[in-house]
């Protein structure tokens, strides 16, 4: 079977390296691809978002199933159409996609569908929300409405903070088009945690719960990243409230999607905010797989994922109990120095090999390129280094020993990926 995988990630290595494990798989191809995909495949030249390119590639190729990894081409309705062409293709349509493409619309699922959440207003007018301002409760937090690779929400203290984030988001549009609409909510405290299900729009498979961390900074300081590690199991998400989360949240977000003619198919991702005394709201919906959730996800994963991911697309998934190492997993995101700001590219990476070759270690490649025989960097976060464990303990301390032997100028990561585990 010939699968492509859309994307150039970590997530789309990681995705790779397990439909490479797969005895259903001959071929894989990866558009664009980074240095990392080439170990499993062949890299083709075409931009995510170039969906009548990719079209016709998986077309003159006989591909069999093609996997969407970012979250772009989803809610440019690329699912919608690959199928119109009869491709077999697993990912959300482009309606369905809007469960991450528009905040407001993933609230307004919420709302209906009796999901807890944070209480929210909408404004499509910076005058407007700068008004409702001078009378909400702080701290708050201000979220641009459309796609902004995870860095449009902005936790405020004071009311100057939040003033400044709605000028930032609606006034300088520094999010792009994702800032036309902004949402402003209630602040919720509490652990933060990632449950990814996947579904055929009836029947649910549950995926390993997981813990990202956004911030770039160690503490959970600094702006928002795309992800700068993650691990799983996350111990903040029980047995007990893993059911919960799949009966009171993913699938009556299933069901209320369809009540209004919309059969979701794909990953759902739920960032979700567990209380102290264990109440759950959702903080977000994404429409693919995690990234970094994806990496230590997959590395734990003891399924055939080509023949899940393929199962989903046909719809004929059903509820489906998915088998799991009892090892820990931990990922470290390498990134390049002043990322999520401006950074350098095209610089050699050293020690891949050495740390390639430890037991229980795979080093996925995110923002790296070949060339001539040499790993350069080529994105913000280069790589991400992922490890095995018989607790969390042992996995991070292997991981760590692996990100101690990579090195590229200005190397940059968090040390103090699950520390909350420890605790």
């Amino acid at each position: 079977m010939k699968t492509l995988i859309i994307g150039g990630g970590g997530r789309e290595d990681a995705l790779a390296w397990k439909l490479s494990e797969s005895p259903h798989v001959t071929e894989i191809f990866t558009a664009p691809g980074n240095a990392g995909t080439l170990r499993y495949g062949k890299n083709v030249d075409i931009s995510p978002v170039d969906i009548e390119g990719l079209k016709r590639f998986a077309i003159d190729n006989s591909i069999d199933l093609t996997v969407v990894g970012p979250e772009l081409p989803l809610t440019l309705g690329i699912v919608d159409s690959f199928r119109s062409a009869g491709l077999l293709i697993f990912g959300p349509t482009q309606k369905a996609a809007a469960i991450e493409g528009s905040k407001a619309f993933c609230k307004d699922m919420l709302r209906a569908a009796n999901i807890p959440t944070a209480d929210y207003e909408t404004f499509s007018s910076a005058e407007e929300a700068k008004k409702y301002l001078s009378t909400a409760r702080l701290p708050l937090v201000v979220k641009a409405d459309g796609l902004a690779a995870g860095k449009g929400v902005i936790i405020c203290q004071t009311l100057a903070e939040a003033t400044e984030a709605v000028t930032l988001i609606m006034g300088e549009m520094a999010f792009g088009e994702a800032g036309k609409r902004l949402i402003i909510e209630e602040f919720l405290e509490g652990e933060e945690a990632s449950y990814l299900a996947i579904t055929d729009g009836n029947g649910v498979a549950g995926l390993a719960p997981a813990q990202d961390h956004k911030a770039i900074f160690d503490g959970d300081r600094g702006p928002n990243t795309g992800g700068m590690g993650a691990y799983s199991p996350a111990p903040i998400i029980t047995p007990q409230l893993e059911k919960k989360i799949l009966s009171s949240i993913i699938k009556p977000l299933i069901k209320a999607m369809k009540d209004v003619g919309i059969v979701y198919t794909g990953v759902l991702y739920a960032g979700l905010m567990v209380s102290e005394d264990g109440v759950l709201k959702v903080l977000e919906f994404n429409c693919r797989f995690g990234d970094p959730e994806c990496q230590p996800i997959l590395m734990r994963l003891e399924d055939d994922l080509f023949e899940i991911l393929c199962d989903a697309a046909k719809g004929e998934l059903g509820d489906r109990v998915l088998r799991w190492s009892d090892k820990h997993s931990l990922c470290v995101v390498m990134a390049s120095e002043g990322y999520p700001g401006s950074y350098k590219k095209d610089l050699p990476i050293s020690g891949l090999e050495e740390a390639g070759q430890m037991s229980d270690v795979l080093v996925f490649h995110a923002g790296t390129r070949a060339e001539k025989g040499t790993v350069l960097t080529a994105g913000g976060r280069v790589l991400g280094v992922t490890g095995l464990g018989r607790d969390i303990r042992e996995a991070r301390t292997r991981t760590y020993e692996a990100v101690d032997k990579i090195s590229f100028k200005g190397a940059y990561y968090r040390k103090d990926i699950a520390r909350k585990a420890l605790r």
